[in-house]
């Protein structure tokens, strides 16, 4: 295989409800992760945006021997994908390797989010000391703060422990990605903070997204779900804030399997990454575990639910 010494750009705007499915195609091809971003951002300052409008869906395939053949099996997973619900045709672009790197920095930018979070690509400086930075490397791990899902839970993260007299001293992670939620909580006020995936690929992204913001200390990071949180495996089995941003079925799945058992009496879960449509089946899933629910925001067509035992 001859090395790549340009990178072809594919990307495809499309709504909220399908670009996780578009980003999980594009996943399968493209060695260096997919983002996930807006298509406008409405000014808020120098530094910092707010996210708004359709998605663009954005990844890059190494041009070498096999680009040809991988073109066509993702033009073709593409086509299949739109089967079920129409997609617009993949733009292509071709970048060079010497200007590679930029144009995929070129994709973040500094992200406000609610009253003191800055989330902040890792390679950047921050030009808001006042706000808590959490500094992540875009990588193969889900959660780069762009993402309307992510945006809620950060949001949530933020209001909680800035209400809290005494906030919770644990806080777990399920499905933890690029570990952005954990280190965030860390950041805001938990001692302790546990985060499990069950792909390991992400688990080196998430334990470097804790290094570069200095919680590696607070911070555990594992192969795992719910099951093997409530087996005792990690060093908490419990916490007064649960988090968990998946997808609706998986989410229904997990309640199913002791997901309200793993908070603590009088703590939060955060169920989020739930299609408007699909909030209905979560809100009963969890009542029927005897949750209360207690928040629901929205953002898009993307739900997040706030629950208490």
């Amino acid at each position: 295989m001859a090395k790549s010494s340009a990178w072809l750009e594919v990307s495809l705007i499309v709504d909220g409800e399908m670009a996780e499915a578009v980003a999980e195609v594009l996943a399968r091809f493209v060695p260096n992760g997919v983002v996930i971003e807006s298509t406008q951002i409405i000014a808020e300052g120098q530094a910092e945006g707010q996210m708004a409008g359709p998605l663009r869906v954005c990844g890059y395939l190494p041009v070498d021997d096999d680009l040809e053949g991988n073109r066509q099996r993702l033009e073709e997973s593409l086509w299949y994908l739109g089967r079920i619900r129409p997609l617009p045709a993949p733009q292509f672009r071709l970048v060079q390797e010497e200007d590679w790197a930029e144009a995929w920095k070129g994709h973040y930018r500094p992200l406000a989010i609610g009253r003191s979070l800055l989330i902040l690509p890792a390679w950047m400086e921050a030009q808001e000391p006042d706000r808590t930075i959490v500094r992540i490397e875009p990588g193969m791990a889900f959660g780069t703060g762009t993402h309307p899902t992510t945006q809620l839970c950060l949001e949530i993260l933020d209001d909680f422990y800035a209400s809290q007299a005494a906030p919770p001293e644990f806080m777990i992670d399920v499905g933890c990605g690029s570990g952005i939620l954990a280190i965030a909580a860390v950041k805001l006020g938990a001692k302790h903070a546990l985060g499990v995936d069950r792909d390991p690929q992400v688990l080196g992204v998430a334990r470097e997204n804790a290094a570069s913001n200095q919680v590696s200390a607070r911070l555990e990071i594992g192969h795992g779900s719910v099951a093997e949180i409530r087996a005792g495996r990690f060093s908490i089995r419990q916490a007064g804030l649960v988090v968990a941003n998946i997808l609706a079925p998986v989410l229904v799945r997990l309640l199913g399997e002791g997901l309200g058992e793993l908070v603590s009496q009088r703590g939060r879960l955060v169920l989020s990454g739930i299609l408007a449509e699909q909030a209905g089946e979560v809100e009963r899933a969890g009542e029927e575990q005897g949750l209360k629910l207690i928040e629901k925001r929205q953002r898009e067509d993307w739900v997040t639910l706030v629950w208490g035992n």
